[in-house]
């Protein structure tokens, strides 16, 4: 499920990237979708501040990505799909939700709070990585999640406020290191109970190869749930 096309008003490109490459590579059959509303605003990437003069669409954006192959979110149904995974981007807290501006009193896109409860309640996986994961712990309650640490520690984790605001939504908050560990699932936790799966990517400063490994280890584990 994609939210537009950048980082900072969309879906961060690299992570949706890195999730289709792990997919493919794991042998899985890919669908992409996308909710068909307005952009919450467009940024100049090049400056990083918005194009006041712009608009663009949520879905049209995310085609960008899909290489076309693309269809609206209230086409995605738990039938025909056997796990779902959302990337990160600031397109999650701004276009999916409305968390960039409201924090813990977020409110989530009506298709996306759909998706996110049809899968939880059918019992499929749920892949989430980097903001993406303040989805799941606003809409499905006590689900365990992670992005990353809790502490900024100098600038690695600048986002790392965001573990407290998951508290606020009713969400469990669990650390992990967005490089390699010896620890089972490093990079990425599993919520077995309600079979959610996240990772920090780019919550972190660190280099692309390591996103792209805690991205594998979320996939990987979003696969294996399937149990297919």
């Amino acid at each position: 499920v994609l939210s537009g096309c950048g980082v900072y008003d969309g879906t961060e490109i690299h992570e949706a990237s890195a999730v289709l490459v792990h997919l493919s590579r794991g042998g899985a059959e890919v669908h992409m979708y996308a909710p068909d509303v307005p952009q919450m605003h467009v940024i100049d990437h090049s400056k990083g501040q918005p194009a006041e003069a712009e608009s663009r669409n949520v879905l049209v954006e995310s085609a960008r990505i899909a290489r076309g192959k693309i269809a609206s979110l209230a086409k995605l149904t738990t039938a025909d799909h056997d796990a779902v995974i959302f990337p990160g981007g600031f397109g999650a807290a701004k276009n999916l939700s409305t968390f960039a501006v409201d924090g813990k009193d977020c409110k989530v896109n009506k298709e996306v709070e759909r998706v996110l409860k049809d899968f939880h309640k059918a019992g499929k996986p749920i892949g989430l990585c980097c903001i993406s994961p303040v989805l799941a712990a606003k809409v499905l309650s006590g689900a365990e999640v992670t992005v990353g640490h809790e502490e900024e520690e100098g600038g690695k984790w600048p986002y790392a406020g965001t573990a407290g605001a998951i508290k606020e939504l009713g969400g469990k908050h669990c650390v992990k290191e967005a490089v390699f560990s010896l620890t089972p699932f490093y990079e990425a936790h599993v919520d077995t109970k309600n079979k959610v799966v996240t990772t920090p990517a780019f919550m972190c400063e660190t280099e692309l190869h390591n996103i792209f490994d805690g991205i594998g280890a979320m996939v990987k584990n979003v696969l294996k749930l399937t149990g297919k």
